[in-house]
């Protein structure tokens, strides 16, 4: 919290941005303005509300804060930047970004906000370090609708391909460095990012679909059609990283492309199943079959990550309708997950774990954090204050409903 401290000019949305994260730290069962505020102490959520939505701080410079943070941290020479996007569903139609739309949260077509995130990973962990929100057209096409969710008129529309390119290059404008990048398809199939990367002279493995066309020596062929060609002895039996359950072994094999710039297409095939998985391949140097699969099975911590943020840290339990709101959470958020990440790397090189004990988890960090530094103890009357003001709050809500419908009639 100190490397934040002078995101504030005032003490006040400081102590509550601290109090905050703490919140977001803890064993609530649902973490939101109102929850963090009785955890905290607060007499009534105004002031959290107040720290999300009107106070003075920009949201912006505490993530250059949080990636600066992880970098140094969690630094690694042959770091991975993994990009993905994760949807939260939502009801209504007033928060911002939110329509119907596919999520992998779901897995089907919902009423969803959609955000793109870039996180670091390397050998020591991996932590979020940037976030964009996907605005679909639907809003952008509405400066009206723009306005009232806080985006601004002139808000532009942006693919989540354009938005990854973006927090790459910000993330490298910034003097840090990362060795790949790694994403699902919807990057992957994307000409204009992937000559983006080439022109940075940053490697990639990406995900492309099967109907993928690549150009080889003997001319333009489907991936599909192309794993077909390939002999017996060309595949290789490697581990795309270790996972719950042991390593993941698949069979892998790589075609060199008909092009200047050293791109391959990289095959993935299931051991059990048949089943193959493909990923369109660039690197400045040339580099072994070994470091392609290890870039590839690396897509993961992205997973690991929103599963962490979300239940860890409460990156998609936010109940805000305008962007400020949503990105002030959002990076607070990642600076919890982000400080969970880096005790984790100093607690397993400082103190490694015997044999008889698994290396500390973000999880298990967290339950000692709360369990001994952070637990609030709050009074009797602390608590009958609380079911008071949310009683009082709901009868206004309540009379505020029947006022509307009477005025309807």
């Amino acid at each position: 919290m100190g490397r934040i401290a002078g995101r504030f000019k005032r003490v006040e949305p400081r102590r509550r941005a601290r109090r905050l994260v703490l919140g977001l730290l803890s064993d609530l069962p649902r973490k939101n303005c109102w929850t963090i505020a009785e955890w905290a102490g607060e007499a009534t959520p105004d002031g959290m509300q107040h720290l999300l939505g009107r106070a003075k701080w920009d949201a912006d410079a505490i993530r250059d804060d949080v990636r600066d943070y992880v970098v140094e941290h969690l630094h690694d020479d042959q770091a991975i930047l993994v990009v993905d996007e994760t949807g939260d569903v939502k009801k209504g139609t007033d928060t911002v970004g939110v329509q119907r739309q596919y999520t992998g949260t779901a897995g089907r077509i919902e009423n969803a906000q959609v955000a793109v995130y870039l996180v670091y990973a390397g050998q020591r962990g991996h932590a979020a370090v940037d976030r964009e929100l996907y605005v679909p057209r639907s809003w952008t096409s509405a400066p009206d609708r723009c306005r009232a969710a806080g985006l601004g008129e002139d808000a532009a529309f942006a693919t989540k391909p354009e938005l990854a390119a973006h927090m790459v290059a910000r993330f490298l404008d910034a003097g840090r460095r990362a060795a790949w990048v790694a994403g699902d398809e919807v990057y992957g199939g994307n000409p204009k990012l992937r000559g983006a990367l080439e022109e940075r002279g940053i490697g990639y493995v990406l995900a492309v679909a099967c109907s993928h066309e690549a150009v080889t020596q003997a001319g333009k062929f489907r991936a599909d059609t192309l794993a077909k060609k390939v002999p017996k002895r060309a595949w290789q039996k490697l581990s795309a990283g270790a996972g719950a359950k042991g390593h993941r072994f698949y069979d892998w094999a790589v075609i060199d492309l008909a092009d200047t710039r050293s791109c391959q297409l990289l095959i993935r095939r299931n051991r059990s199943t048949g089943e193959h998985a493909y990923y369109r391949c660039y690197s400045p140097t040339s580099v072994p079959l070994t470091t392609l699969v290890r870039v590839a099975g690396s897509r993961w911590r992205v997973e690991e990550f929103f599963q962490a943020g979300k239940g860890l840290a409460a990156l998609a339990e936010h109940q805000v309708r305008r962007y400020r709101s949503w990105s002030r959470w959002v990076t607070l958020a990642m600076l919890a997950q982000a400080f969970l990440a880096v005790v984790r790397a100093d607690e397993h090189t400082r103190h490694p774990a015997p044999d008889d004990l698994i290396p500390l988890t973000c999880n298990e960090i967290q339950r000692l954090f709360i369990t001994l530094v952070i637990r609030p103890v709050q009074g009797l009357a602390h608590r009958l204050g609380w079911s008071d003001w949310r009683r009082r709050h709901q009868a206004r809500s309540q009379a505020s409903r029947y006022r509307r419908q009477t005025a309807r009639a």
